[in-house]
């Protein structure tokens, strides 16, 4: 039996990603202190941790999953390839699907990302097709249900142009909290797009979109953020791949839209690089969006892991420290961007309060054993310890044996370096 989840009161001898040392205090799901460390002594009624050697992060935030495909990739074993063909794949296998196999993979999926570090989850989940296309809906809502108290889930319906419009209403009086769809699918991509944002309006939600997720093609995303201008509910677009392909005079006056507007783009780097540019053998297209453009614009810019081990995407670790890195090395962010992308910039896509380690934050934080930012980043410790709304819900330690070069075993023998 488990003995978490365990109430937290002060955190000790934490490092910062800025090489300060820490204790921070905690009123319940809220930061109430931060101290140089050694300020907050012991407490004996065990809702002390100590963070020595570990980094003390914002807690990750996952903001565009699909839970009710995770984990599907060798229960399918679909062919490889771009984005039609894990549409196809995975269209066909959703029909045999049940409410509760559904759940089970989506609770298994939500476990792995709270071990991992994240928090809080906006997940997508597909209006399916047959005689029940709310099976989907109905086992996400349980998992959301059954998880409340140990991390934050958010529902989106996936509404393909050839879901009824009916289909999203009931999705959403059945406990969906927001609206998607992915219009660029459409024969009439303006067209979808329209009538999902007027489903929006009409029901007084969110609307989270797949957006432009090709790398050609006629770009949305400028016409998405015209019609949600004067919108006080969240609005957030994910993928926007073709953004990432546009001509500079182009890309200014979208991304111009895109300000003026507030909309939140999600950046999804470990599908897009698996689903794009399979038509193009050489000089292979990176599939991302225009994440520099966006940030030097001041556009809010979260990203997530998308799909994982499903037909959209055969690997991934659930782990936004995956994400991170590989927006450093594909999406050339700095180390800071990256893990802001991935948290920060997660939770403001999300609509979520500011969490951190900062006086009236929401205690939603993460430690790794590590001493750095790109020591973390890089190597991606299993050390962790998991904080959610004040209250450890996770924490995960490794142990290593690994045999020791002969050098050290017998003193006598000349090192590598003394032999050179």
């Amino acid at each position: 039996m488990s003995s978490l989840p365990r109430r937290l009161s002060q955190l000790t001898n934490a490092t910062l990603p800025d090489g300060s040392q820490v204790d921070v205090a905690l009123d319940g799901p809220v930061v109430s202190g931060v101290f140089p460390a050694g300020r907050l002594g012991e407490r004996s009624d065990g809702t002390s941790l100590d963070l020595a050697n570990f980094l003390l992060l914002t807690a990750p935030a996952e903001p565009h999953a699909h839970f009710d495909k995770a984990l599907s990739w060798d229960l399918i074993d679909p062919p490889m390839g771009n984005l039609d063909l894990a549409i196809e794949s995975w269209r066909d296998y959703s029909a045999v699907m049940t409410v509760e196999s559904i759940a089970d993979r989506a609770r298994h999926a939500a476990l792995l990302l709270l071990r991992q570090g994240t928090t809080a989850v906006r997940t997508h989940v597909d209006l399916l097709v047959g005689d029940d296309p709310m099976r989907g809906v109905r086992a996400l809502v349980r998992v959301r249900d059954e998880l409340s108290e140990l991390m934050d889930i958010e529902l989106v319906a996936l509404a393909s142009p050839f879901v009824p419009s009916e289909q999203v209403v009931e999705a959403l009086e059945l406990g969906v909290d927001l609206v998607g769809g992915a219009p660029h699918l459409s024969e009439d991509p303006i067209a979808d797009l329209r009538r999902l944002i007027g489903i929006a309006e009409r029901h007084g939600v969110g609307a989270d979109i797949h957006t432009d997720e090709s790398l050609t093609g006629a770009s949305t995303l400028g016409e998405y953020a015209r019609l949600v201008r004067d919108w006080t509910a969240p609005a957030s677009a994910g993928h926007c791949v073709r953004l990432g392909t546009l001509e500079p005079t182009e890309l200014a006056a979208v991304i111009s839209e895109v300000l003026a507007s507030d909309l939140g783009i999600i950046s999804l780097p470990i599908t897009n690089l698996y689903l794009q540019g399979w038509q193009h053998p050489v000089s292979t297209p990176r599939g991302l969006t225009a994440l520099r453009a966006l940030l030097d614009a001041g556009v809010r810019v979260g990203a997530g892991a998308d799909n994982v081990r499903d037909p959209f995407n055969p690997v991934g670790r659930s782990d936004a420290l995956e994400t991170a890195s590989l927006l450093v090395s594909a999406g050339h962010l700095t180390l800071d961007e990256a893990y802001a992308a991935v948290s920060s910039g997660a939770r403001s896509v999300m609509s979520l309060p500011i969490a951190g380690v900062q006086v009236g934050a929401v205690a939603e934080l993460l430690a790794v054993r590590g001493s750095t930012l790109s020591d973390v980043i890089a190597n991606a410790s299993a050390d962790r310890f998991v904080i959610h709304a004040g209250r450890l819900v996770a924490q995960s330690t490794v142990t290593y044996d690994v045999a020791a070069p002969l050098s050290s075993l017998n003193p006598s023998t000349p090192s590598l370096a003394e032999t050179r």
